[in-house]
């Protein structure tokens, strides 16, 4: 038999957020590229995602006219994830759903188990297994102390 490749310490959130309307698709896409003009060192999210200290790799995709997707690969819980986020760049998330179907009620920053919920529910899974080259390390093992965000 075969032996089964252990679970990896990351796991994935494909976040899949339909906007509200036409004008809404282009306010959405007008943000993220705002979002992503700004140098590393003034960007919001890449600030967040440096001092949250356990994401892999992360990226915006729009997907067909109407969708934005939030891709991301992440250590430990998803809950010590989101609710990180939440705390660090709660109102980009805010922003950005002011835009979406089915948001969640606003701020986040109040509304944290609504938010919760609401990523688990437009959270794409992944067919079969999550492949990892290095499933039982962590961001902070792959940079060490001298990577690690402050």
């Amino acid at each position: 038999m075969t032996e089964q490749p252990p679970q990896p310490v990351q796991n994935p959130l494909t976040m899949v957020m339909k906007a509200k309307s036409e004008e809404d698709y282009a306010a959405l896409a007008q943000l993220v590229g705002h979002l992503q003009s700004l140098p590393p060192d003034q960007n919001p999210v890449i600030i967040a995602l440096n001092k949250i200290g356990t994401v892999h790799f992360a990226r915006f995709a729009f997907l067909g006219n109407d969708q934005l997707a939030v891709i991301t690969t992440y250590d430990g819980a998803f809950e010590v994830y989101i609710n990180e986020f939440i705390d660090t760049i709660g109102d980009i998330f805010n922003a950005l759903l002011a835009h979406a179907a089915s948001a969640p009620p606003l701020p986040v920053q109040i509304h944290r188990q609504e938010f919760l919920d609401y990523v688990r529910s437009v959270d794409v899974g992944c067919v079969g297994r999550f492949y990892s080259a290095y499933p039982e390390r962590t961001v902070l093992d792959i940079l060490g102390p001298v990577g690690a965000p402050s």
